[in-house]
């Protein structure tokens, strides 16, 4: 089995509160091998999955955004 998508299946994946109930959004999960993220429009489709500082940056990206 693919440590990923069997880890996907049981995570509890997260979008914005922002997003307004949309389909269009990117969630995140906490994984085994770190953070997952995922286009919420396909939920069994490709998982990014980062490791904290590779994260960290991403989200300091989208803050100054």
């Amino acid at each position: 089995m693919d440590r990923v998508h069997g880890a996907r299946d049981r995570a509890t994946w997260r979008k914005s509160s922002r997003s307004n109930g949309s389909s269009n959004c990117v969630e995140v999960a906490r994984l085994r091998r770190g953070i997952g993220v995922r286009d919420s429009k396909a939920p069994a489709g490709a998982v990014l999955v980062l490791d904290a500082d590779r994260w960290a940056t991403f989200l300091e990206a989208v803050k100054e955004r």
